[in-house]
């Protein structure tokens, strides 16, 4: 019995060995398994923080088109009157020359009838321009400002030493605007040969500091 024991006792113990081993083997497959499936409440915290992110980036779509969408509507009752307001300064275009073409003598000796055609037409002029300002066309008024391509058509230039060089002194054909665009370009003189702008700003400034 003893010498059973004897020599199956080195087998016992390796077999014992052999299975503790592989348990630990399997023990650490486990445990990396388990290492390796992602945490469910990490899981749950990227997916919150996507969902966010897709909501803040639709929130700012929704926001901009919202922004878009009021111009868009603004611009199009501002503007909308644009080509009729046009045909309509050319009306109050020809009512204008039709009242420069009198002569001031002939206005001084004329009859009852003649003045009272005179002040209709006048009244007509003032009443459309009237009606057009309502609607948001508004006259410019460039005398005396400096010429801007934008706002001005240059028609001639005037020999003017006595304004800054470029300075609108003279208006042929009234510009007008609606809203923040140009209906109309005036049509204008500008002044030449007098001083730099830049020369008579700076001289206006220090005129202002010797005061």
């Amino acid at each position: 019995m003893t010498d059973e024991t004897t020599q199956n006792g080195p087998d016992a113990t390796a077999a014992e060995a052999a299975a503790d081993a592989a348990a630990n083997v399997e023990n650490e497959a486990v445990k990396e398994a388990a290492a390796s499936e992602p945490d469910p409440l990490e899981l749950l915290k990227a997916e919150n923080a996507e969902l966010r992110d897709r909501y803040l980036r639709l929130a700012a779509e929704m926001d901009n088109l919202r922004r878009r969408t009021e111009r868009e509507v603004k611009d199009a009752k501002s503007y909308s009157v644009a080509g009729f307001a046009r045909d309509m300064l050319a009306v109050s275009d020809n009512l204008r020359r039709a009242l420069d073409a009198i002569p001031a003598e002939v206005k001084e000796t004329a009859d009852a009838g003649l003045t009272t055609l005179i002040e209709g037409v006048e009244m007509t002029e003032r009443s459309m321009l009237s009606a057009l300002e309502r609607h948001g066309v508004r006259k410019l008024e460039p005398v005396g400002q400096k010429f801007d391509p934008n706002f001005h058509q240059a028609m001639f230039e005037v020999p003017n030493t006595e304004v800054p060089n470029n300075t609108v002194v003279q208006v042929v054909q009234a510009g007008f605007s609606i809203g923040e665009r140009v209906l109309r370009p005036a049509m204008v003189g500008v002044a030449k040969g007098g001083p730099k702008l830049v020369e008579a700003e700076a001289n206006s400034v220090l005129d202002e500091k010797d005061a």
